[in-house]
């Protein structure tokens, strides 16, 4: 018998708000990992290399943690310093090198009452898409002042909401670099601080384009990376620009129905090429976070090969899709009845993930952007 579809309300889960990260830790590696060892019988040409280990955690990262069942798959207690033992050498470790803007803007409407916008991306001919709030004062023509002789102008109401708005009397790369602010999550109650100029960016991040941190590398630091190159792993990167519908959570009842936010990406030549020799070899793919695994899927072939070059992407995965590149996932803890958990649950197993995150809670771990990390086996 087919199971019936998953709806929204499967992707929830109850969270004590203490567990929320509001800070990041003093050590960026000194995060907790949640090790998922999903038992999975099926063994591809890309798993021949490591048949005779699937599932075998080595010595040292066992001895961390007591395995925990979870029907036929486990869970293990780590720390994500111990990430390198868990990659054998000759696998393929991607990373989203994008930086996130300071793309948030606090000012003023005529009347002198405060308003915000948030910058997404750029537009034609010098304007740019962007959110705000109160709605009301990005209608069309109306201004908000942002410092002496500096004004962000509502030109458009988009179809999904969005506003397309202009600059006066400065450019948006003066406005950000003046008066912009990180666009720290919502869920972090405190404006942001120096720290955060430093610890919400990767330190492998290059090209500003995101209002939001691809969270799962911020536990890297340049040692680590340094670690896994020494010990023969293959790390590349990619770039996906991440928007604000990260932090969206799904309304409609039936996953199908919502609005995936568009993303841009690049993916290079040699990162396609190495992916195809990587597999040849008989290597696994290592996607670091869920906007790794979405420019990586969107460019699939049917043959698992990768297209390169830069495009756009609003793929929705959800469980029951099939991937073509990824083999392992380090993520982050996501928000209930989000694109991010649902993505997570079609990679492990909506019943092996929401157990996953239960165990969470119950051992205390940290949520969310500056929270602890999970590695998907």
């Amino acid at each position: 018998m087919t199971p019936d579809p998953l709806r929204t309300t499967d992707f929830e889960y109850e969270l004590p708000p203490e567990l929320i990260a509001q800070e990041p830790l003093t050590d960026r590696a000194g995060s907790r990992l949640l090790v998922t060892l999903r038992n999975d019988r099926r063994v591809g040409p890309q798993d021949r290399r490591h048949a005779p280990r699937t599932g075998v955690l080595p010595r040292r990262v066992s001895l961390l943690g007591e395995r925990t069942p979870v029907g036929p798959s486990a869970l293990v207690d780590s720390l994500f310093t111990e990430l390198p033992s868990l990659i054998p050498p000759g696998d393929l470790l991607i990373l989203n090198t994008t930086k996130v803007r300071h793309a948030r803007l606090l000012g003023r409407r005529p009347s002198g009452a405060p308003a915000e916008v948030l910058l997404i991306h750029p537009g034609a001919g010098g304007t740019w898409v962007a959110l705000g709030k109160p709605g009301t004062a990005l209608q069309p023509d109306k201004r908000i002042e942002l410092g002496p002789e500096a004004w962000v102008e509502t030109v458009e109401i988009l179809s999904d909401g969005n506003r397309l708005v202009r600059f006066l009397g400065v450019t948006a790369e003066d406005a950000m670099t003046r008066y912009g602010l990180l666009p720290l999550p919502p869920y972090i109650t405190r404006p942001p601080t120096e720290l955060d100029e430093s610890r919400y960016q990767t330190v492998y991040a290059r090209v500003e384009g995101s209002v939001a941190a691809p969270t799962a590398g911020l536990h890297f630091t340049t040692a680590l990376l340094d670690d896994l190159s020494a010990a023969g792993v293959v790390v590349a990167s990619l770039d996906l620009e991440i928007g604000p519908g990260t932090f969206k959570p799904v309304e409609v009842e039936d996953p199908a129905q919502h609005a995936m936010h568009p993303e841009r990406y690049e993916i290079t030549p040699r990162l396609a090429a190495l992916v195809e020799r990587v597999r040849e070899d008989g290597g696994r793919v290592w996607a670091v976070g869920t906007t790794v695994v979405r420019a990586l899927e969107s460019a699939a072939r049917e043959d698992r090969t990768i297209v390169a070059g830069r495009a756009e992407t609003s793929l929705m995965i959800t469980p029951g899709y099939t991937f073509r590149v990824v083999d392992r996932l380090v993520t982050n803890f996501h928000l209930p009845r989000s694109t991010l958990l649902m993505l997570v649950s079609a990679f492990a197993g909506h019943e092996l993930t929401l157990a996953a995150y239960r165990y969470a809670v119950a051992q205390r771990y940290r949520f969310y952007s500056y929270g602890d990390a999970m590695v998907i086996m």
